[in-house]
């Protein structure tokens, strides 16, 4: 069974959103459910700080060992960071999906978008958990 925290949002597609310290930024990253499914991640192309992204825009790719999958940017915003920890070690998306295995900082553009996104619950029943 997938670890699904409470507290994040979650998109159809596996991306979750994190609270950060500051007003209207979040982690992304994928979830749980995700990393299994792709298996060994060996390589994670993020954006560069400063891009911005409408809702569920392609940022990035993920690469496991058996497929190359793209992430998708879960509301509209601009990037503040990216994890540069993954360019040495991209298997922290499968350890720690949720902490050091975050992909970018995404100032949203609107932070009611955020709620209008799948809480815990609905994504576990979305994944059939």
């Amino acid at each position: 069974m997938s670890h699904i925290p409470d507290g994040l949002r979650y998109t159809e597609e596996h991306e979750y959103l994190r609270e950060a310290d500051e007003p209207d930024i979040f982690f992304v990253g994928i979830t749980d459910y995700a990393q299994g499914e792709l298996g060994d991640v060996v390589y994670v192309e993020l954006p560069e700080p400063g891009d911005t992204f409408g809702p569920m825009d392609t940022f990035g790719t993920i690469e496991a060992v058996k497929a190359v999958s793209d992430l998708y940017c879960p509301v509209a915003g601009e990037v503040v960071d990216i994890n540069e920890a993954l360019d040495d070690d991209p298997a922290l998306v499968n350890t720690d999906p949720y902490g050091e295995g975050w992909m970018v900082t995404l100032r949203v553009d609107d932070p009611a978008d955020v709620e209008a996104l799948m809480d815990g619950a609905s994504y576990m029943a979305h994944i059939g958990e």
